[in-house]
């Protein structure tokens, strides 16, 4: 059940032999997370009635294995076993109600019968994984001019595609298929129980595994081994080496006999004869680390991927109805796959069901399968139920076949300090974790969805990406909006994080004061502070403030300064919401917008393209924070507003600034309307004048209308300025046309389609014909010559409304918005 387990095939087995101390032995080789396999164990298990059941798996986890049959235990869980030192150091053994091991578990605590982990213990495993990291991590180093690349199948520490990778594809190619899984779904996913004796299926895989593992050897032996597939090899053999030691120990014990469930390939090993000395010998010297171990809940999409058997199964959901389902499997998947399509929309009659089952039929007869398998089913439902299509096809794969189930872990499983917390509050919030994506909407005005915030703000601090932020429908601070899903590494990730702390809180807390010791620059620190502030961590926020001062104090960067700015005046409006001590904020907020408004006109001299580019960027940012910031959060600093203007004419007027940030800043005094449109024309009338250089005036008209739609409608709205731009363009003489061309073409394409189109019709009727289309008395018919603010007034309840900013109106208010 270790990562580096081959066993991804078939069960063997078969009865012990005669003379064996303290009774028979058997062996139920088997494919893990096989249900067919899992039905065969049980029935075996029934059959023989062993004294002690041994349970391929980490010995560590012996005491938790009574949990196992807690009624708050729900499969698919895991086992999580993780170094003490280094709780990133982990492995996982998953186990679904349809696994081997999970039923000869529950089969021995329901018969009151001891059960045992026999394979080598994760205090080796987890060492190992160390030292393979470590070796990869040399081997990457020298990766530069090496032949070749290494495959998944490759790395230290993997099996390598052969028999003893896949020993299933080996069976079902000698036995003339070429399809591995539907081999293995003939020949015991099909096999109903209780067919002949309980033990044969294992004898009969016991002999083929037997067969396969001889010649493999055999080849090995002739054609010699590398140095990682030896590596493979030898810890094979000490994990069999070690299993061996604890059956014959379970044989000392048991009257009644051993039985004992493992991958099919270690069978013929452990039927191996070989003295305790040797077998001991094999176990000297191993690598050792602490380890803690418990259980967590696991997901049927995450036993689709490689785990802790070394091997994943593509069709967990079918594979958990093929367990479930004791009569009729074809039938009753049918009737999910129909329901599931209904729920979607689509019409799906019980006739489609009937019919579906018929086709699924008649494709194993002629595929000369015993039983309608996936492949059967799914064609059925492609044809019958879905008109051919593979979209709705897609769907039904997604959740059913594969399936998006959750596992439960009982409230006494073994747990750090932090995870308990969380169990804890999660409880307390109504946020059960889910594997499914959703969206959570949350009204910071709300305690309960507050306190969710807060919580997932805490976690992603930690490393804890179980919520990601998205945008919100609402424009509104008070609303939050949050992707959640649950992946069962997040447990590792809980486990990790225990070293900061016992509780959320407090382990928030602890990593924010490191992040901002640590953080390599001011817009680093700034972003810290704002997450100190969404999640709520005041004994943090007083500590990156002051590092936040001290660096800002340092700081002599101006595009760093602007880079900080933003971040820092969102945690204030974010503080107001939250109800948020915020004057420290403030005060540094206040400090570095005066510094920047100081260093600017500097900065912003003698830059190149890309440089007066990024530069813009800084300048939007800049302008966006001080209109937030406002006078009211910083009292005793002036008029902050009217400074930055001042900062904004300035930079329009100075030659050696590029065109693209004086363009900008003379667009950015307009929509303030500190600029009248008259003066904004006669500017841009200036700069497109002959004696300015093509270039310079383009980049000036990509400073103006450029970064979006806005620029756009600025022209569309007004036809002098469409009206210079059009005159200059035309003028551009044809050796410089060419020069200007890109740059004009990412101006204008950053328009929307629309606004595009329109301004190519107002170009096309020609400077006599067009007018304004939005000035009044323009007369373009539709406008008249006036405003009509009664009819304006009207929809300001509505407007209110939507923005979250009042009540909502009754139908009185709406009257007159009826117009």
């Amino acid at each position: 059940m270790t990562g580096t387990d081959r066993t991804g095939s078939g069960g063997s087995g078969g009865p012990g032999g005669a003379g064996e101390p303290g009774g028979r032995t058997i062996m139920l080789g088997v494919r893990h997370h096989g249900p067919g396999s899992a039905r065969a164990v049980r029935a075996a298990l029934d059959a023989v009635r062993p004294g002690i059941v041994l349970v391929e798996g980490p010995p560590e986890a012996d005491a938790l294995i009574p949990l196992a049959a807690d009624e708050d235990m729900r499969p698919p869980v895991a086992l999580l076993a993780h170094a003490v030192d280094e709780p990133g150091r982990s492995a996982f053994w998953p186990l679904a109600e349809f696994s081997p091991e999970w039923v000869a578990v529950r089969w021995a605590l329901e018969h009151d019968v001891p059960a045992r982990f026999i394979d080598l213990p994760a205090t080796h495993t987890l060492a190992w994984r160390e030292a393979d990291d470590q070796a990869e991590d040399h081997l990457d180093g020298q990766a530069d001019g090496q032949e070749g690349e290494r495959g998944p199948g490759d790395r230290p520490g993997t099996a390598s595609p052969d028999v003893r990778g896949d020993p299933l594809a080996a069976l079902a190619a000698a036995a003339g298929h070429d399809d591995p899984e539907r081999w293995w779904e003939d020949v015991i996913e099909h096999r109903s129980p209780g067919e002949g004796d309980a033990l044969a299926p294992f004898t009969a895989l016991e002999e083929a595994m037997t067969a396969l593992r001889e010649t493999e050897e055999g080849e090995g032996e002739r054609e010699g081994e590398g140095g990682e597939r030896g590596a493979v090899d030898a810890r094979d053999l000490v994990r069999e080496a070690h299993m061996r030691l604890q059956v014959r120990a379970a044989r000392r014990e048991s009257a009644q006999g051993v039985a004992v469930v493992c991958g099919a390939w270690h069978v013929p090993a452990l039927r191996r004869p070989a003295t305790v000395a040797a077998d001991r010998a094999l176990m000297k010297g191993l690598p050792r680390t602490k380890v803690e171990m418990t259980w967590v809940p696991w997901t049927h999409r995450r036993l689709s991927r490689a785990g802790g058997y070394g091997a994943g199964i593509e069709s967990p959901g079918w594979y958990a109805h093929l367990f479930a389902a004791t009569d009729r499997p074809v039938e009753r998947w049918l009737t999910k796959v129909a329901g599931l399509l209904r729920d979607e929309g689509r019409i799906v009659s019980p006739a489609h069901v009937i019919e579906a089952a018929r086709l699924a039929g008649t494709l194993a007869v002629l595929r000369g399968r015993p039983l309608p398998g996936l492949g059967e089913t799914t064609d059925a439902v492609r044809a019958v139920m879905c008109d051919g299509s593979d979209v709705p096809l897609a769907l039904v794969h997604d959740r059913l076949v594969v399936g998006d189930v959750l596992g439960e872990v009982p409230p006494g499983a073994p747990a750090v300090p932090l995870q308990r917390d969380l169990t804890r509050i999660q409880r307390r919030l109504r946020l059960k974790p889910e594997p499914a994506q959703r969206e959570l909407e949350l009204d910071l005005r709300k305690e309960t969805d507050a306190g969710r915030s807060r919580l997932l703000h805490r976690l992603r601090l930690l490393g804890v990406g179980w919520g990601e932020p998205v945008a919100s429908r609402s424009t509104g601070t008070f609303r939050e909006t949050w992707r959640l899903r649950w992946e069962p590494e997040l447990s590792v990730r809980v486990a990790e994080a225990g070293v900061w702390g016992t509780t959320v809180l407090s382990a928030a807390t602890a990593r924010a004061e490191t992040d901002a010791v640590t953080a390599r620059d001011l817009a680093g620190i700034t972003t810290l502070a704002e997450r100190c502030l969404l999640a709520e961590l005041p004994d943090a926020l007083a500590p990156v403030m002051r590092i936040l001062a001290d660096r800002a104090a340092l700081d002599t960067d101006v595009g760093h300064l602007a880079q900080a700015l933003p971040a820092l005046v969102r945690s204030l409006r974010y503080g107001d919401v939250r109800g948020t001590d915020t004057s420290a904020l403030a005060e540094v907020a206040a400090g570095l917008a005066e510094r920047v408004f100081v260093g600017l006109p500097a900065a912003c001299a003698a830059l190149d393209a890309d440089a007066a580019e990024e530069m813009r960027g800084h300048v939007d940012a800049v302008h966006t924070a001080v209109g937030l910031l406002g006078d009211a959060l910083t009292p005793g600093r002036g008029d902050l507003g009217s400074r930055w203007r001042a900062v904004l004419r300035a930079l329009s007027a100075r030659d050696i600034v590029p065109g693209t940030l004086r363009g900008r800043a003379v667009r950015l005094l307009l929509d303030d309307d500190e600029l009248a449109p008259e003066e904004a024309a006669r500017l841009m009338g200036l700069v497109l004048s002959p004696g300015t250089p093509p270039a310079d005036a383009a980049a000036w008209i990509e400073g103006f209308v450029g970064g979006g739609s806005g620029g756009g409608l600025l022209l569309l709205h007004d036809d002098r300025l469409l009206g210079l731009v059009d005159a200059w363009l035309t003028g551009v003489p044809a050796d410089a046309f060419t020069d200007v061309l890109p740059l004009l073409r990412r101006t204008f394409s950053a328009f929307e389609p629309g606004v595009r189109r329109s301004l190519g019709e107002l170009v096309g009727r020609g400077p006599e014909a067009r007018g304004s289309v939005t000035r009044a008395g323009s007369g373009i018919p539709g406008f008249a010559t006036g405003l009509d603010t009664e009819r304006a007034d009207a929809v300001l309840p509505v407007v209110r409304l939507l923005l979250g900013r009042d009540r909502a109106p009754d139908d009185n208010d709406l009257v007159g918005a009826d117009t």
